[in-house]
């Protein structure tokens, strides 16, 4: 849908030039889905969709044309096709329309601009010269074409034109071709945005000495391809920045940016936004931004920064709401003890760090993720204001104690709803403070050494979803209070020393459940709905598997190998789905299965020989995947074998001659199959469906296949329902 400019009673109507010029704008624009619809030449123009009048005037100052789409997911591109399409006639439009100050065609699907067809079209050097003086006198305050993701733009030389430009937003237009970018900006005196992110850019001008952005508050050029230190227009010593003296916000993030940060960064003393993030930035982080008092983002994460990070990089940071760095090799960490930042953050982000943290830091921030670094020492305390708290794969030791237990400081008011401690060194036991943290929704304590039972008070987690506490030393039972977490969607306890019998109490909407326990084996599996991965790996349970996995239609992960269970598992069906990689050769742990579906997925590898294990087979489907090599021999072992289905793989090789003479279906269309027909499938006298299409066979069609009665027939051609295909 396009967003719609309000518009109010006018006491005059729009003006009669403005409707003019706004029809020829309709007619040049591509509109399949009535967009501009309301444009009516019978109705007074400031009323139509996306149209602003002064109310005095009459004449149109905003046209406002943006389209809105859903996101896309990750497989499909943005749905556009009920948004504007075909060429901007920008150079007619702001001569026909005088006194425009605002255009919005953002996220539209705009093909190409044409600025210069004035020329191309007229002759009458007064005409045209009449047009120069109409849009040098033009009013245009703010352009924003951006997420035209279609629209290539070869040159920029226009905009040296529109004098009064204060807002330019040129975001994902490609832009590859216009070498010589920053010349026509830095004839804009007014321009105070720039926003020119993802535009191919390749060329920063690095050294072009002085250039003039007065006015400049805003400048964001990242995810181009710049690929230079940075630019001396724009840390130049002789106009002792002057001229960049009210910026507030500089993104370059996700380039090719090397060398140093300059010292004279810091000197930006109304700087709010600095991001620099993904590029190649070497040597320390300077001390000098420290200086910069504005700050409220800083974000030098990806680079290739080395050396210490200390208070003096924080010194008059008291604004500072967001902190990311993170830098391969490690910075190293190495704050005073008993340091008290300036600042209160409420999103904190450190990768690839060397320091030690204690229990003597206190964390307010509401987002923090320490994810990934060399941290030593013990965990922090948490205030009442963290929401998200991530120390995962680090080498932190010692209890969780003082992190959940600190009764003072969190007054019963914790707001925590996502903790990752997991692949670090803590020990001892799991702390009974759960009653603190109700609103927690995402645990994993996970690969440390932990040591003790699970504390009943995790019962009173009632949002919990996932619950990971693999690999540790936990022991005991499962406590019947966690019943109580009725939204729990993944319980992970695996590779403890819990004992006892599954849970029944199990909510019947879990997505993944890994157990290390003992026992029989709990008929609710067959309840669990969504259930999508079952792993009772190394455990003692006993009984018989509950064999109705059928109703699980997300079901796609199941591992009960190491323990004590009987029966048998006779019927496998994991079709149609998206599964990749090579087909497991344990198949000789499931000789009692009569039926295998794995047909319609992105298998690739050969058929294991131990498939010829399942002596009970009597269907086998792996159509319409990657399979290749040869049929294995193996097969012939299975002697029950009445539907064999390898329709749509790259197989090759000969055609079987060993198909048991039960067989009811043969498909190997669509494979690389070659040589001859066997005469050997004349004897598989119940033969109803032969199809051996889209091959590579040669020879004759032997004469036997005609005595094979049960072949099915086209009740239209009276002829039998087999496909032969030659080359």
């Amino acid at each position: 849908m396009l967003n719609t400019g309000t518009c109010t009673n006018f006491s005059i109507g729009c003006n009669q030039k403005d409707k003019l010029g706004l029809l020829n704008f309709k007619q040049r624009v591509i509109d399949l889905s009535g967009v501009l619809s309301s444009w009516n030449p019978d109705q007074d123009c400031c009323q139509w969709r996306g149209v602003n009048c002064d109310h005095i005037t009459g004449r149109v100052i905003r046209l406002n044309l943006l389209c809105s789409t859903t996101l896309a997911n990750y497989i499909d591109k943005q749905d556009k096709s009920h948004c504007l399409s075909g060429s901007i006639h920008l150079f007619l439009l702001l001569v026909e329309l005088e006194f425009l100050n605002y255009l919005n065609l953002r996220n539209n699907d705009f093909l190409a601009l044409q600025f210069d067809s004035i020329h191309q079209n007229c002759h009458n050097l007064s005409v045209v010269s009449h047009f120069h003086r109409s849009l040098n006198s033009s009013s245009l305050g703010y352009l924003d074409l951006s997420l035209n993701d279609n629209l290539a733009i070869n040159s920029l030389q226009w905009l040296s034109r529109i004098y009064s430009l204060k807002y330019l937003n040129l975001g994902e237009i490609d832009l590859h071709k216009e070498t010589n970018w920053l010349q026509p900006l830095t004839m804009l005196p007014s321009l105070s945005v720039l926003m020119m992110s993802d535009c191919q850019l390749k060329d920063l001008s690095p050294s072009l000495q002085y250039a003039n952005f007065n006015a400049l508050d805003v400048l964001n050029l990242s995810e181009n391809e710049f690929s230079s230190e940075l630019p001396k227009w724009l840390f130049n010593l002789s106009c002792d920045i002057s001229y960049l003296r009210f910026l507030e916000y500089l993104n370059f993030e996700h380039n090719d940016l090397d060398g140093l940060i300059p010292y004279w960064l810091g000197k930006f003393q109304y700087l709010k936004y600095l991001i620099i993030g993904g590029n190649m930035f070497s040597g320390s982080i300077s001390s000098n931004l420290g200086n910069l008092s504005s700050l409220i983002i800083l974000s030098v994460n990806s680079n290739q920064f080395t050396g210490v990070v200390s208070e003096r990089n924080f010194a008059k940071l008291s604004k500072l709401k967001t902190l990311v760095i993170f830098s391969s090799p490690p910075l190293i960490f190495d704050c005073n003890s008993h340091w008290v930042p300036p600042f209160q953050l409420e999103r904190l982000v450190l990768r690839f760090a060397v320091g030690n943290l204690s229990n003597n830091v206190l964390l307010n921030s509401s987002f923090v993720n320490l994810l990934s670094n060399d941290l030593k020492g013990s965990l922090p305390r948490l205030s009442s204001n963290v929401a998200i708290f991530e120390t995962s794969n680090n080498s932190l030791s010692g209890t969780i104690f003082p992190l959940l237990c600190d009764h003072k400081m969190l007054n019963g008011k914790g707001s925590l709803m996502f903790l990752d401690i997991s692949r670090n060194h803590l020990s001892r036991e799991l702390t009974n403070c759960w009653k603190n943290w109700k609103s927690l929704i995402h645990v994993n304590l996970g690969s440390n050494n932990l040591t003790s039972k699970i504390p009943s008070s995790m019962g009173s987690l009632f949002s919990l979803a996932l619950l990971h506490l693999h690999e540790n030393n936990l022991y005991g039972t499962i406590p019947t209070s966690l019943q109580n977490c009725h939204s729990l969607l993944i319980f992970n306890v695996r590779e403890n020393n819990l004992s006892g019998n599954i849970p029944h109490w199990i909510p019947h909407d879990v997505r993944v459940l890994q157990l290390s326990l003992m026992g029989k084996t709990p008929n609710e599996i067959g309840n669990m709905k969504n259930l999508e991965s079952l792993d009772f790996l190394v455990n003692n349970f006993w009984g018989k598997i509950h064999q109705d996995f059928s109703s699980l239609s997300f079901f796609s992960y199941l591992n009960l190998s190491f323990n004590n269970l009987t029966g048998s598992l006779i019927f496998l069906d994991i079709s149609r789905n998206h599964l990749s990689g090579e087909l497991t050769n344990c198949w000789k742990n499931w000789k009692s299965l009569i039926h295998v579906n794995l047909g319609s997925n992105n298998l690739t590898s050969k058929i294991p020989s131990s498939m010829g294990s399942l002596f009970s087979l009597a269907s086998l489907h792996l159509h319409e995947n990657n399979l290749y090599g040869t049929i294995p021999t193996s097969l012939q072992n299975c002697h029950s074998l009445l539907i064999f289905n390898v329709r749509e793989n790259n197989f090759s090789g000969n055609i079987p001659h060993w198909i048991p003479h039960d067989a009811r279906a043969l498909q190997l269309r669509s494979n690389n199959f070659s040589g001859n027909i066997p005469t050997q499938i004349c004897q598989i006298s119940s033969l109803i469906i032969l199809d051996i299409a889209d091959n590579i066979i040669s020879g004759q069609i032997p004469t036997c296949l005609h005595n094979i009665t049960s072949l099915v027939f086209n009740n239209a051609s009276e002829q039998p329902l087999f496909f032969l295909s030659f080359f």
